[in-house]
């Protein structure tokens, strides 16, 4: 029978295709809710994910897609294992990142004491550089509508992207963070929180972004290497006692409150106690001694200045010192100067930049004899705000904090306990959280000083003076959530009262994003909303994140489950690896070497870049390589030849019945085939299958999508080469022996199908389609138990790579002579141990018809290993 008469009598497609698979099967699997949540299973049939909603305001890049991959494959791999699965798709649209782009976009800023303007329009073409240098001012209503102007438009163009990828998301759960589901839910945790004395207020100093103009928290920062400069001034002591001190930051020295040094360090000793008088503005200053001054560091003798970084904090708190505030919100010092530093040579440092204030100061040190030397050039680490561009300052302003165990040692034991509660993948990623845990110095700032993000639920009550009473904050009723405190008057007060003595304020400020994100499985899950989904999906079963965001999203999502649930969000945590350039550097926008997927999907299809992401493990690096890309098409294709070809050998004759995909029948195997493999070659090929089948269903019960794809892939390429070409001559046959081989050719084509699907979703849908009814994504994941019911009797697996090794002996000696693989070859001889020849017998046939043999020999005990000789 040739070809394509094969083809026509099975209704095969005559040139199986990749291209266009992405748009048929993404409309259908739409269409016909292939992925939707069944809200109707109980929870221990449920399995939920908790996953991580993309920030919109920039480009997915081919982390996400390495990302979200990983997660893709457990959520097919869970539907397939019988489980309805809880896996919505948010979009992270609040904050920070969101407000920069709108600005660049559109060249605007927000003023907040603006009006509305209703009639108000954008720019409708890009703006210049010099549109965004001189931004134009609008409302916050205005500019926040912009906010979800843009949001929307991003959000569409990333919904596309991930469907072409081939997530097998529920749309229909679709959420952001910004949303008014979100708001309600972020508003009524920190009315809670607030409630218990959770969250509460201070005025404190605290890290401060200039160029956002917000309070920035711990976990937001980073340190970056930045050139800067030791000065060296002079301090005098009692009794005209010149006192050095080494200093980067000279421009503080009107905030200077104290000196410390370590208790044992005999140089200062006697100073301690005492006071010395600062150069240029002769202020007497204490002397305290402190184990956190390093004796090696400089001469050993710091400057306190409130506040030059995180140390000064410390030394500022536990030493009880004064405070001298000279830097203000805006990146400027103050215009006055702090109590008790005269006037006039701070004048010359009033309103300066902070560059220009230490310029300034250094030639003021230089001219009064007071700058010992010149500048020592150093790099150094300089805090930085994650997105920021600007190093942070320490300002003193009053903010919301939400406990998480910086300054409560049984929360963070608590904390610290529940760590080990969580199942880690990889397991070292757990070391990073106590790490951070234990290293908390406060506790979690949550308010921001910014525009479009969920606000903080609260007014002041104003007395008659019109100063706001901070001790009593007015609150919302739950059920009146979410509330805008700028726009929403308080409960007993209206409109007219905003802002008048008597009346009310309310607070201008935002919470932080991650307040919002860190409640992402009650948004999503319906908390006090939707008991009756809460209760099917939580605790969730997953959460899939990246390794950088474990003290951010991770951390925070543990305090916040803890405070309001008493338990863990999730039971498993997943962490991605890195993404890396061909020069093994990690990939990021700001170094300009981030690869975008869209090109890449068009290009070799979705399926070739989901074997590229599925070839990293669960936290560890991977380089981006388009030759791996290359690889998975390769692989994708030969997948819709070899099951064309299978399928033309009459493989789909073999099947009585085609799988019901009902629930029912995913959770009862049944024996779908008519017919037995009776052959001992085709036993050994199910029996060597049945093994890959439990390696691949314990790699992926670990977690371990790559080694689940890598025994997979072996096995296939051998079934392939070896098996389908020692086996299709007695396919093309009648009777027993061809029935064997066609029952463990569909047996085979099936499970191969169904193991490769959660990695390759859209070529292993095509070749189901050909001959089986449903989805595969929604058939039973094969058992070791559906592959061996079809072997009559027992097979070995190592039959199939020995009948493998002499076809390929044979082959070679084909080549060797440049003759076709179809060339006669008239007499083959078998050397070897005689058991392993006797082996040889069982797959004799199948081994003459494949490799075209007249006549094959057997030699016993010629040779210690398995030797084929061909004569032509």
């Amino acid at each position: 029978m040739t070809d394509t008469a094969r083809t026509a009598r099975t209704g095969l497609p005559e040139r199986p295709t990749l291209d266009g698979l992405e748009e048929r099967w993404a409309r259908r699997w739409q269409e016909d809710g292939t992925y939707a949540f069944d809200r109707t299973k109980n929870r221990a049939d449920v399995y939920a994910i908790d996953t991580p909603p993309p920030t919109v305001s920039g480009e997915l890049h081919m982390g996400h897609v390495f990302s979200y991959t990983h997660t893709d494959t457990v959520a097919r791999y869970q539907r397939m294992r019988g489980k309805t699965v809880f896996y919505p798709m948010g979009w992270d649209d609040n904050g920070l990142p969101t407000e920069r782009r709108v600005q660049n976009v559109y060249g605007v800023r927000c003023d907040p004491a603006l009006p509305y303007d209703p009639v108000w329009r954008p720019p409708t073409t890009p703006v210049d550089e010099a549109a965004r240098r001189d931004a134009i001012p609008v409302s916050r209503r205005n500019f926040i509508e912009l906010c979800e102007q843009l949001t929307v438009a991003d959000e569409q163009i990333f919904e596309v992207l991930w469907r072409r990828l081939g997530l097998s998301v529920d749309w229909s759960l679709t959420y952001t963070t910004i949303g008014l589901v979100a708001r309600a839910t972020s508003q009524r945790a920190f009315l809670r929180n607030l409630r218990r004395a959770e969250a509460y207020q201070a005025e404190a100093p605290t890290l401060w972004d200039v160029g956002f103009a917000t309070a920035v928290a711990q976990a937001e920062l980073e340190d970056r290497e930045r050139p800067g400069a030791y000065h060296r001034l002079r301090f005098t002591g009692p009794a005209g006692r010149e006192v050095l001190i080494d200093t980067t930051r000279p421009e503080l020295l009107p905030a200077c409150v104290a000196l410390v040094c370590h208790p044992d360090d005999e140089r200062y000793a006697d100073l301690v106690g005492q006071t010395v008088r600062s150069p240029l503005f002769a202020v007497e200053v204490p002397v305290h001694a402190h184990p956190l001054a390093d004796p090696a560091k400089g001469t050993g003798v710091a400057m306190v200045c409130t506040f030059g970084d995180l140390t000064d904090v410390t030394w500022w708190r536990e030493l009880r010192l004064g405070t001298r505030v000279v830097i203000g919100r805006d990146g400027r010092l103050l215009p006055e100067p702090p109590a008790g530093v005269p006037a006039q040579p701070y004048a010359a440092l009033a309103g300066q930049t902070i560059n220009g204030a230490r310029r300034e100061i250094v030639a003021m040190l230089g001219d009064a004899g007071d700058l010992v030397g010149e500048p020592r050039p150093i790099t150094h680490p300089v805090k930085f705000y994650e997105r920021g561009d600007r190093p942070l300052e320490i300002v003193s302003t009053r903010q919301w904090y939400l406990r998480n165990g910086g300054r409560d040692e049984a929360l963070r034991a608590t904390l610290l306990a529940l760590s080990e509660q969580l199942r880690w993948v990889p397991a070292h990623m757990k070391h990073r959280y106590d790490h951070w845990v234990g290293g908390l110095t406060g506790d979690w700032l949550v308010s921001r000083q910014r525009f479009f993000g969920v606000p903080v639920p609260v007014w002041y009550r104003l007395d008659d003076t019109g100063e706001p009473d901070w001790s009593q904050p007015l609150t919302p009723d739950e059920s009146a959530l979410p509330v805008d405190p700028s726009s929403d008057p308080p409960p007993g007060y209206d409109e007219s009262q905003r802002g008048r003595p008597g009346g009310f304020v309310g607070d201008p400020d935002v919470l932080d994003t991650w307040a919002t994100s860190s409640l992402t499985p009650q948004i999503v899950g319906g908390w006090e909303t939707d008991p009756d989904l809460f209760a099917r999906v939580f605790p969730m079963d997953l959460r899939p994140q990246g390794q950088e965001i474990i003290r951010t999203w991770l951390f925070s999502s543990v305090v916040r489950s803890h405070l309001e649930h008493g338990v863990l969000p999730w039971r498993d945590t997943v962490l991605s690896g890195w993404i890396l350039d061909p020069d093994r550097k990690k990939m990021s926008k700001s170094k300009g070497n981030v690869v975008t997927p869209l090109a890449l999907l068009e290009q070799h299809g979705s399926d070739a870049v989901r074997y590229w992401a599925a070839s990293g493990k669960p936290g560890m690096d991977l380089a981006f390589d388009p030759a791996q890309i290359k690889i998975g098409r390769r692989l994708a294709t030969k997948l819709l030849n070899a099951s064309k070809f299978a399928l033309g050998l009459g493989a789909a004759d073999a099947l009585r019945t085609p799988y019901d995909n009902s629930s029912s029948a995913r959770l009862t195997p049944r024996r779908d085939l008519e017919l037995s493999a009776t052959a001992p070659l085709d036993r050994a090929m199910l029996a060597e299958l049945a093994t890959v089948v439990s390696a691949a269903s314990t790699a992926f019960d670990s977690y371990d999508h790559t080694a689940a794809l890598q025994v997979t892939e072996a096995f296939f390429w051998r079934f392939c080469d070896d098996y389908i070409e020692l086996v299709k001559e007695r396919a093309y046959g009648t009777g027993p022996a061809a029935d064997s081989a066609r029952a463990a050719l569909a047996s085979a084509l099936s499970v191969q199908l169904r193991l490769f699907a959660p990695v390759l979703p859209y070529v292993t849908e095509e070749v189901w389609s050909w001959w089986r009814y449903g989805s595969v994504h929604q058939a039973p994941w094969p058992t070791t138990y559906e592959v061996t019911r079809t072997i009559e009797g027992t097979g070995e697996p190592a039959l199939l790579r020995l009948a493998g090794d002499a076809l390929s002996q044979v082959r070679r000696a084909k080549s060797e002579r440049k003759l076709s693989m179809k060339a006669e070859v008239p007499l083959a001889e078998a050397l070897g141990p005689a058991a392993l020849l006797e082996q040889l017998t069982l797959v004799a046939d199948d081994l003459r018809a494949a490799g075209r043999i007249g006549k094959l020999d057997l030699l016993p005990d010629r040779t210690p290993t398995l030797v084929v000789a061909c004569a032509f």
